[in-house]
């Protein structure tokens, strides 16, 4: 059991996506002293901060104070925050013990739990293995990175013959390997470069990720890539048995909803989850054949006129971009809307997709964009390129550019901020945009 009455604990980042709320008041109703801390401002968070006024919370906001990190019992610490952060080494000399969300939630959790990361595709095969362990007819929790839901008040919903499946970045997995912990099954989509703005290096990104496997058992389950790189690696390591998958393991014959071989990948992953728990082949092709997506990734937001317009908002890498790009190609024109902030990642492979199969380009400003058309003036691109500073804008340029037929994609290759809050009000504002289309 996890006893948090009169535990003083210091929450460190409250956000806007919904996970720290959560945490803040399942921590307040357990009876924990709590004191919440966050760098953005009260005007910036003003959404979260009314939903946790009413609660016996002390909010520091717009800073951190090193006292709120000393003679505490537990800190929380969100998943943005870097584990040099001055204030996680405050906590550290004082020998406070550093949690995180979903890995707190593992410590206690009495059933298996199956954890997917990777670089792309992790939230659609997240979505999908929890669609297809509904067949078992055990009741399945969702957790994990996914917007608006904590994983730690799980604890006191789940029971032992429960399953819980959660989607883990990288950020989440450190908390993994603070508490020394991997799950039952645990699934690697694939590996690319991303976050290099955070990491410096794409070792210690990997070595995040790796979390998920390092404390595995020889009764745990490592369901891997056959054709990504990083897989062999991450095969010599682990102690767990090694489940291999690849595109070709999906059917030809089943019916999707979900386009692109990115996504064969995915489902291919899925299948194997399902086959280890036992479940037929039928009750996986059901679970697969009714699945349609997860919003904001490749997400068919309106068909008009003849003009389809996709939201793609979480592809934030260059291999995400092509990917998407790659799926639409053979149906019609593309106009594609990308850029924002770079992530130390590079373009020189995406300028050479976009400069055969894109029709015309529209960027956000930003310093990914900037690196995206540098690496397009490298290779003589002759088409339309746009640059605008708001979803508005896009869409004002967008009618001089759309023909019948055509397909309107946002799919960014870049991070969010500077023109939106986040990746999902970049996601919010196309669809804004586009309902608007009359």
């Amino acid at each position: 059991m996890l006893d948090l009455k009169n535990k003083k604990i210091t929450v460190m980042g409250l956000g806007l996506l919904g996970r720290g709320i959560g945490d803040v008041k399942f921590l307040a109703q357990k009876g924990a002293q709590l004191i919440v801390t966050d760098l953005k401002t009260k005007k910036q968070l003003q959404k979260a901060v009314n939903q946790v006024k009413n609660l016996k919370v002390k909010l520091v906001l717009g800073r951190h104070n090193k006292e709120d990190f000393k003679n505490r019992d537990y800190i929380l610490k969100a998943a943005g925050v870097p584990l040099n952060s001055p204030y996680i080494k405050t906590a550290n000399q004082y020998n406070i013990p550093i949690k995180m969300d979903d890995s707190w939630f593992a410590e206690f959790c009495p059933c298996p739990i199956i954890g997917i990361t990777g670089t792309r595709g992790k939230t659609t095969t997240t979505y999908l293995i929890h669609d297809i362990l509904k067949k078992t007819g055990k009741k399945v929790f969702l957790g994990g990175n996914i917007m608006g839901q904590a994983t730690l008040p799980l604890i006191d919903k789940v029971k032992k013959n429960n399953l819980v499946v959660l989607e883990l970045s990288s950020w989440q997995l450190q908390g993994w390997a603070g508490s020394k912990i991997s799950p039952h099954i645990a699934v690697i989509t694939n590996i690319y470069p991303d976050h290099l703005n955070y990491y410096g290096s794409m070792t210690k990104y990997v070595a995040d990720k790796k979390a998920i496997y390092k404390n595995q058992t020889k009764n745990d389950y490592l369901i891997l890539n056959k054709n990504n790189p990083y897989s062999k690696v991450f095969a010599k390591e682990a102690k767990s048995k090694i489940i291999w998958f690849s595109k070709n393991d999906v059917p030809k014959k089943w019916q999707l909803k979900i386009l692109g071989d990115h996504n064969l990948d995915n489902i291919a992953a899925a299948i194997k989850v399902g086959k280890i728990l036992k479940l037929s082949q039928s009750k996986i092709k059901q679970s697969v054949e009714n699945f349609k997506g997860v919003s904001g990734r490749q997400c068919l937001i309106r068909d008009y006129k003849n003009l389809k317009y996709i939201n793609d908002t979480t592809g934030t890498t260059p291999e995400a971009a092509i990917a998407a790009i790659n799926t639409y190609n053979s149906q019609g024109g593309i106009v594609l809307l990308a850029g924002g902030a770079e992530k130390k990642l590079k373009y020189k492979e995406l300028a050479q997709v976009i400069n055969k199969k894109v029709k015309a380009l529209i960027l956000f400003e930003g310093s990914a964009s900037e690196q995206i058309a540098k690496e397009l003036r490298k290779i003589n691109y002759s088409k339309t390129l746009i640059f605008v500073d708001s979803m508005k804008e896009a869409f004002v340029q967008s009618k001089y550019l759309l023909e019948p037929g055509d397909i309107f994609l946002l799919s960014p290759a870049a991070a969010s901020f500077g023109l939106f809050i986040n990746e999902f009000d970049r996601g919010d504002q196309f669809i804004k945009q586009v309902k608007k289309i009359k």
